[in-house]
């Protein structure tokens, strides 16, 4: 709502009809900048590699988007501005790379949630997080995003614990099966088995109460 259609002219050595000529309008152009932004931010998603522990992926991916935001801050408010008329495909992408690494961590039996609750509660943590740190006269907390961070992750996987020390919450043995079902069909099965296997493992998941 602070963009004004002639500081951007101006800015750019442009005219307002070549402007509208090529984004319509107001709207148009920030959903423009919004693409840029997620591209940008998913260029560095693309080029990483998984490691053999999706848990510290998670963690890294984590630190990766506060540190985009706070490079990128007007950037950043702009791409998840509840302001903002819809969310581009490379936004939904984002979070499907989010919902792959929770999936790993789900075959590796160290999930205790439902695949796509543990990735929305990590995403909107992630997102709340970072627009708290770019809040304007906010005094930046070094070690809130860490914090935040440590609290979900633990909130959502089961820990690596020594041995001889008391275990502490346990997977999902619905959500572990469920997510290796997906990527490996049990063999023999007919697709109606199979669907109906899914659908059980689902309920199981989510229990009405």
């Amino acid at each position: 709502g602070d963009v004004s259609i002639r500081a951007v002219c101006e800015a750019a050595r442009v005219g307002a009809p070549t402007l509208y000529r090529l984004f319509g309008d107001k709207d148009a152009l920030l959903a423009a900048v919004v693409d840029r932004g997620f591209e940008r931010y998913l260029a560095s998603k693309r080029a990483a590699v998984p490691s053999g522990d999706p848990v510290q992926d998670l963690r890294d991916g984590w630190d990766a988007h506060v540190a985009f935001a706070l490079a990128q801050p007007a950037c950043y408010r702009l791409m998840y501005s509840p302001a903002l008329a819809g969310r581009p495909e490379a936004a939904r992408e984002a979070h499907r790379m989010l919902t792959g690494v929770i999936e790993r961590i789900a075959a590796a039996g160290r999930l205790t949630v439902p695949v796509e609750r543990a990735a929305n509660m990590v995403m909107a943590a992630n997102v709340g997080v970072a627009l708290s740190l770019l809040r304007p006269g906010a005094d930046p907390d070094p070690a809130l995003s860490d914090a935040v961070r440590d609290a979900v992750v633990t909130a959502v996987t089961t820990p690596e614990t020594p041995a001889g020390t008391p275990p502490g919450p346990s997977a999902s043995p619905a959500t572990t099966l469920r997510t290796r079902l997906a990527h490996t069909p049990p063999p023999g099965f007919t697709p109606a088995e199979t669907a109906l296997l899914h659908e059980w493992l689902g309920r199981l998941e989510h229990p009405t109460h």
